[in-house]
């Protein structure tokens, strides 16, 4: 599902990355854990092409994404890529659903068929009674679950998650780790997850220790 080689990513002066190598499967659970610093958020967002490397290849699904021009990144971000983060960027004017249906809008998904989607997948989140409440009426794990959905409403081929539970109590920390692998389970979907939770990095297929711009 994801193919990352040789990948080098500097800042002036400061190297990051230095040579990264790694390959995930699709359907697997992968952590990425490491000092800050290490170079962890770093990688995910050249993976979620948000960053572009200095040197090395990106393939996602087939695709080497380091080739694409503008537009087509976006496009192919926008539907192949799903992001869940420590802060959950939920737009605080518009509902649950609405916050959901943003990424289908920009996939020019019709209203209707978004609309459905959302609602099914809020519902399987167990946020059926919250639909059209807003952010700053839902509690943080609800929050977090929403932005979840956001982040499936394109039926995206990986999920990658920075901190997602870094501000959550540890009930919900708990319960958002276990529904990442019930959606795995349910979707076969795919997740890069950077992580300073013990917990969920222990629980994941895999978990890949960075340190010093290196995979360990």
């Amino acid at each position: 599902m994801i193919r990352t080689e040789n990948i080098w990513k500097q800042y002036g002066d400061l190297q990051v990355l230095k040579g990264i190598d790694l390959e995930v499967k699709k359907g697997e659970i992968v952590s990425v854990v490491g000092a800050s610093g290490a170079g962890k958020t770093t990688l995910l967002q050249i993976i979620g092409t948000l960053e572009k490397a200095n040197k090395g290849v990106v393939e996602i699904n087939g695709v080497e994404v380091n080739k694409l021009r503008d537009h087509k990144l976006s496009q192919f971000r926008n539907k192949h890529i799903g992001f869940v983060f420590q802060f959950h960027h939920l737009l605080p004017e518009f509902s649950a659903m609405e916050n959901v249906c943003i990424p289908a809008y920009i996939a020019k998904t019709s209203k209707s068929e978004a609309t459905k989607r959302a609602k099914e997948l809020l519902e399987m989140l167990g946020l059926a009674e919250r639909i059209n409440h807003k952010p700053n009426q839902l509690s943080g794990g609800e929050q977090q679950r929403v932005a979840v959905a956001r982040a499936l409403i394109n039926n995206p081929s990986v999920i990658l998650a920075d901190e997602p539970s870094g501000n959550l109590d540890s009930t919900n920390a708990n319960e958002l780790h276990d529904l990442f692998f019930t959606l795995r389970n349910y979707f076969n979907q795919t997740f890069v997850i950077v992580t300073h939770n013990d917990q969920l990095a222990y629980k994941a297929d895999r978990m890949i220790v960075m340190k010093d711009g290196a995979i360990v």
